[in-house]
C-alpha cells in the first residue's frame, strides 16, 4: 500500500501518459528485484545506482546515451513484492518534470505480464519520445533477467 506520508505528485496539468505491456519469460521475483534494486542489471551505467527501495525513499542512477551520461532521480511511491511497483521519474527528458511511473507485474501460465504506465508528460512530444523507448528498456530487462535464469 501506499505509504500515508508519501506525497503523491499532481499531475493534473499533465494529462500525457502512455501504456506499454511485455510478456516476460523470467520469475515474478526476478523481475520485481531488477525494478526495485537492479537498475544497473538493465538500464543504469555501471556504479551509478544508489537506491533503497522503501516507500518514501529517493533514488538516483544514470545513464549512458551516445558518449554522454544521463542522470534521472525518484522516489518510491507504493511497493507490493512481486506484484507492483509505483515511483516518481524526473529527468531532462521529462523536462524536470516530476512523472509518475507504474509497473504491474501479472503471472501468466508462461511467465508473467508486465504492464507499465507512465504518466505527467507536460506535452504529447515528451511523451511520444519515452513512448519509443520505454518498449526497448522493457526488452532489455527481459534479455537480462532471463539471461540470469539461465
Amino acid at each position: 500500500m501506499v505509504d500515508q506520508s508519501t506525497r503523491l505528485p499532481d499531475l493534473s496539468a499533465r494529462p500525457h501518459e502512455l501504456s506499454v505491456e511485455r510478456v516476460m519469460t523470467a520469475p515474478t521475483a526476478l523481475v520485481y528485484a531488477a525494478l526495485t534494486r537492479g537498475f544497473d542489471i538493465w538500464l543504469a551505467a555501471p556504479d551509478s545506482v544508489r537506491m533503497r527501495p522503501e516507500v518514501g525513499e529517493p533514488f538516483y542512477f544514470e545513464t549512458e546515451f551516445e558518449g554522454k551520461r544521463n542522470p534521472h532521480y525518484g522516489r518510491f511511491l507504493r511497493l507490493v513484492p512481486s506484484r507492483a511497483v509505483e515511483f516518481t521519474w524526473v529527468t531532462a527528458a521529462t523536462e524536470g518534470a516530476e512523472t509518475v511511473v507504474r509497473v504491474e507485474l501479472v503471472k501468466q501460465p508462461r511467465g508473467i505480464r508486465l504492464r507499465l504506465r507512465h504518466s505527467g508528460f507536460a506535452s504529447a512530444a515528451v511523451r511520444d519520445l519515452h513512448e519509443q523507448v520505454w518498449p526497448r528498456m522493457l526488452e532489455q530487462l527481459e534479455e537480462r533477467t532471463a539471461a540470469a535464469v539461465g
